[in-house]
């Protein structure tokens, strides 16, 4: 089976070897989204909805990436497991 690491350019992505996403045969996982900028700042500082909207929108371009779109996410939240 084929794996497919997907980057965002997060700044955690290369120290640390994380992956926004990965592919691996028709499954995608992703996780561990925040609302950082590429330099570390945080996107919407102080606004929950606007932090919000960015981690989607991040998950958004990993998932077309990956070939797939969000209308196919199934789990979503902290601790939710596929």
């Amino acid at each position: 089976m084929t794996r497919t690491r997907i980057s965002s350019g997060g700044p955690w992505e290369g120290p640390f070897g994380y992956s926004r996403a990965v592919r691996a045969g028709n499954f995608v996982a992703v996780s561990g989204t925040t609302s950082a900028n590429p330099d570390g700042t945080i996107h919407g500082a102080g606004d929950a909805y606007a932090q919000a909207r960015r981690c989607f929108e991040i998950i958004e371009r990993a998932l077309a990436e990956a070939g797939r779109g969000a209308q196919l996410a199934t789990a979503a939240g902290a601790g939710n497991q596929a």
